[in-house]
Formats: C-alpha cells, sequence, structure tokens
C-alpha cells in the first residue's frame, strides 16, 4: 500500500463520494476509482458498498480506516522530527461558534506562548458535523456541550459556562409583551433551548422566533433592537465597553468537555494542549 493511496481513501472515507474526494484532491473521477480498485485488489477485499447517494464504508473499509489514521498520523509526526523547519506538528481543533468566538483564541493565545512550532487550525460547525469530523479523524479534538457520544468519545477536560440573557440596551429584558426571541438556526444549540424554556417559564405573550446561523449575527440583531437572546457569559461581555446590551446573568452554567476520540493513537501536539489545559 502507498501512502498516497491511503490518503486517497480516507478522503472518500471522510466524503462518502468517489466524485467529491476527487474535487477536493484535484483529480478526475476516473483516477480516484482506479485507486480505490487497486487497493481493493491489492487487499482482496472489498472497501466500500457502492449506493446511489455514493459510497460507505465495508466493514473491512471501516477497519483500513482506523489503520490509516495511524499510518498518517504517524508519517506527519516523523517527518517534522525529521525535518520541523519544513514539516511543522499540527493540530486541529473542532467548536461551535459559541466557544470559538471568546474561549478558543483565549486558549490558544497562551497554548502558543510555548508551543510556537505548532500550526493550529480552529473547524467550526454544528455539534452534530463535529462529532462526525471527530469520529472520521478530521480534527484531533472538540469542544462541545455535554452531548458527546461516549462510546466514541473520551472527555480529558471539562469546565462551566456561563450564560446571559441579552436585551437591546434602550429595551428592558422584563418587558414581555410581543418579545422576539433571537435563536441559532441549530436545532441542537443549547443556547437556543435555553432561550425557549426562558421564555415559556416566564410567560411570554406569544413570542416571535427569529433563527440565524451565526452568533455574530444574532449579536448585531440584539444591537440593532430586533429581540432578545441567551448568550455565553463572556460572549456578552467582551461587547459591554461599546454599552449596547443589557445583560441578565441567569443562574444556571453549561458544562463544556473537551473530547478525543477513544483511538489510542494521539498525534504529540494533542497530547501537549491536553496537559496544557489539565495544567
Amino acid at each position: 500500500m502507498e501512502s498516497h493511496d491511503l490518503r486517497i481513501f480516507k478522503h472518500v472515507a471522510e466524503l462518502q463520494s468517489i466524485s467529491k474526494a476527487a474535487e477536493l484532491l484535484g483529480y478526475v473521477q476516473p483516477n480516484i476509482s482506479q485507486r480505490i480498485k487497486g487497493l481493493e485488489e491489492e487487499l482482496g477485499t472489498k472497501l466500500f458498498a457502492r449506493t446511489n447517494r455514493g459510497v460507505t464504508l465495508t466493514d473491512e473499509g471501516k477497519v483500513l480506516l482506523e489503520y490509516t489514521h495511524h499510518i498518517l498520523l504517524l508519517m506527519d509526526e516523523a517527518k517534522s522530527k525529521v525535518n520541523p523547519s519544513k514539516w511543522r506538528e499540527s493540530l486541529i481543533i473542532g467548536a461551535p461558534q459559541t466557544i470559538s468566538a471568546i474561549k478558543i483564541p483565549q486558549l490558544f493565545s497562551s497554548f502558543l506562548k510555548e508551543n510556537k512550532h505548532i500550526d493550529v487550525k480552529v473547524k467550526t460547525a454544528t455539534n452534530r458535523k463535529l462529532q462526525e469530523m471527530l469520529s472520521y479523524g478530521e480534527i484531533d479534538g472538540l469542544f462541545l456541550i455535554r452531548t458527546a457520544n461516549r462510546s466514541q468519545f473520551e472527555t480529558v477536560y471539562s469546565y462551566l459556562e456561563k450564560i446571559v440573557l441579552i436585551s437591546p440596551e434602550y429595551h428592558g429584558i422584563e418587558e414581555k409583551g410581543n418579545q422576539t426571541l433571537l435563536i441559532n438556526s441549530d436545532p441542537h444549540c443549547v443556547y437556543r433551548d435555553k432561550l425557549l424554556k426562558f421564555s415559556q417559564e416566564n410567560n411570554f405573550d406569544q413570542p416571535i422566533i427569529m433563527e440565524f446561523d451565526s452568533l455574530e449575527s444574532i449579536l448585531q440583531a440584539v444591537h440593532d433592537g430586533l429581540g432578545i437572546s441567551i448568550v455565553p457569559a463572556d460572549v456578552a461581555y467582551s461587547r459591554k465597553e461599546l454599552q449596547v446590551f443589557q445583560y441578565q446573568e441567569l443562574p444556571e452554567a453549561i458544562p463544556i468537555d473537551f473530547v478525543i476520540s477513544k483511538r489510542k493513537l494521539k498525534r504529540q501536539s494533542l497530547k501537549q494542549f491536553i496537559r496544557f489545559l489539565e495544567g
């Protein structure tokens, strides 16, 4: 097996599509198909089951994908050790927008002072998508609300995130008539659930619901007087100097976990980041 074939295999497995992998890698589709076919012939087994919607891994393909993660990880680590000036260590972390807005920059500001040799990438998406990315090995670790798949992931660090109800600076939070709730369009967003629950517990009179795809859009909407929302306290207070919101800190907090795959092999950069979090 060649490492190049394994990288192609990994992309097809993660994207569940030969055509998407070809587009991503800049190859023609028949080239990708031929590489996969050659890998299957060499191993003497089918790695993918073809469907109308793309491809899915067979049981044998899942085993190979697990080994592929290990092999490619070791190869990348070996290159960074042999020639660190050319091949820098990398660390890819996933986090939803609410965490990546303030908490992630704060963490990496401190972490990279002592680990300047590591290139860090941060991926943002919904909790569900990020968990898929972690299970496929697209990211090394993930910050998320405590809803992780315990059979696949291991929690290595946790903290509590305070939450705040924000309203326009000139608009009292206690005004409950015809209130507009500004929520994330992700149905699994915990802050969305908290705001909807808050409106029910406080007997809001048929509130208007307005959905947004980004945290920044929600903050701007509150600033512009469109309605109220619930966001992490550090996000809300980062705007305090602008005096654009009224704040009501809520008594509960959101548990946040940093989780990794239960695969035994970890990047050296990930081990260093875990030690940093635990310290």
